[in-house]
């Protein structure tokens, strides 16, 4: 477990430094990453670090993903509260150096609506589902990345960064909104971000088991 644990500690971090940080870089140089380069940044690094520990602690990077992946059967509800704390280690440690290294930053990249707070909590629920439903499907199980996974992964939360972020952050992951939010301050819509991925990915594992072998979702497959 120990290695999975900071598998999944390095990989979160990855993710929420890579992406919050050129989110922060974008704004402390007035746009030169641009809002494609934003996105382009977020899918990299999440196909980087499933290629890299995949086959270690299966790349989750995202307490929303453990979850769906418990509930699915093909990750143990025991070690949920493990890799839960390792993501969410590895996010604050992401955003405390963010915080350091650019102090003047007013939001450290963290994930705020540009819509209510309701229409923002449903579009993360959708976006929150694709993802999962790719994620599920390419996967062969909690600990096995196919070839294929990263490069799918990846790109769809590129696509998903791409449009959706202007207005609601394109969230989809508790652990990379829950550490930029608490260092910078900006909590007040937070309850978004945790629950809507959530959400949505357990809905995706429903329909997986709708429209598949009721064995797509069985550890075993």
């Amino acid at each position: 477990m120990s290695k999975r644990f900071i598998s999944e500690i390095i990989g979160t971090f990855a993710l929420v430094f890579c992406g919050t940080g050129a989110m922060v870089i974008n704004d402390f140089t007035g746009g030169t990453v641009t809002h494609v380069g934003v996105a382009i940044t977020f899918g990299l690094i999440v196909m980087g670090m499933i290629y890299a520990f995949g086959d270690i602690s299966g790349a989750h990077m995202n307490p929303a993903v453990t979850i769906g992946f418990a509930y699915a059967k093909k990750f143990p509800w025991k070690e949920v509260p493990a890799y839960v704390l390792a993501q969410l280690i590895g996010a604050f440690l992401a955003s405390g150096i963010l915080l350091y290294l650019f102090p003047e930053s007013q939001t450290l990249g963290a994930t705020l609506p540009g819509l209510s707070a309701l229409k923002v909590f449903i579009l993360e629920i959708i976006l929150s589902f694709f993802l999962m439903v790719v994620i599920i499907n390419v996967s062969t199980g909690s600990k096995e990345i196919g070839l294929v996974a990263g490069i799918a992964i990846g790109s769809v939360v590129l696509l998903e960064a791409m449009f959706a972020g202007p207005i609601t952050g394109a969230s989809m992951n508790p652990a990379r909104s829950i550490a930029p939010a608490v260092v910078s301050g900006n909590i007040a819509d937070l309850w978004i971000y945790i629950f809507a991925p959530i959400i949505g990915c357990l809905l995706a594992v429903v329909s997986c088991k709708l429209v598949k072998d009721e064995q797509c979702c069985d550890e075993n497959c």
